[in-house]
């Protein structure tokens, strides 16, 4: 038989263990609320982890060049039958005619995608003309940023804070409407 005194002594251990993994926890995210606050966060979150990747020109692209702007970030893979669906739609929301900038992020050698040169190529016989491609070679970023599956897209504020992430595909209007209350 259990003894009852032993099993008292181990929920009561275990529910210290538990309040301080959660003040922890607590602590961690104040430090980063508080340096955000330094850098006069107006949206609610965390700061963005920056990044820089290049585009399908070879071009240099950092998160951080894109400061005091909204940005749309949109990870796909072109395997995917739900992204692919909705390039058309991307390459229309890439169109200079809103207040944030759109940029799509693919991974070259993770979770399935093609290699950075296949990639080009496949992509470059596509009529999507308007849309910012990164590439984000063995998914580093996507780590980062945790995407889990694809479509997976990611709202930033001016800021740079991380608002929200966004899984599956959105069309236009439901991103535009994401963006009415980032600041």
């Amino acid at each position: 038989m259990i003894n009852i005194k032993i099993i008292g002594t181990l929920l009561v251990a275990s529910l210290i263990t538990l309040s301080l993994a959660g003040c922890a926890k607590s602590n961690k995210a104040n430090v980063e609320n508080k340096t955000n606050s330094e850098a006069k966060v107006t949206n609610q979150g965390l700061r963005a982890a920056d990044f820089e990747l290049k585009d399908l020109k070879g071009v240099n692209h950092k998160l951080s060049d894109y400061a005091g702007k909204k940005v749309y970030l949109k990870y796909w893979a072109s395997w995917c039958p739900i992204c692919l669906s909705g390039l058309d739609e991307i390459n229309t929301l890439s169109l200079p005619d809103k207040d944030f900038v759109v940029i799509t992020i693919v991974s070259p050698g993770f979770r399935g995608e093609k290699n950075s040169e296949d990639f080009k190529k496949w992509f470059s016989g596509l009529d999507y003309k308007n849309i910012t491609v990164l590439l984000d070679e063995n998914g580093t970023i996507a780590n980062k940023y945790e995407i889990r599956g694809y479509p997976t897209s990611v709202v930033i504020g001016s800021d740079g804070t991380l608002v929200k992430t966004l899984v599956g595909h959105k069309s236009n209007e439901e991103i535009k409407a994401e963006f009415k209350n980032v600041k």
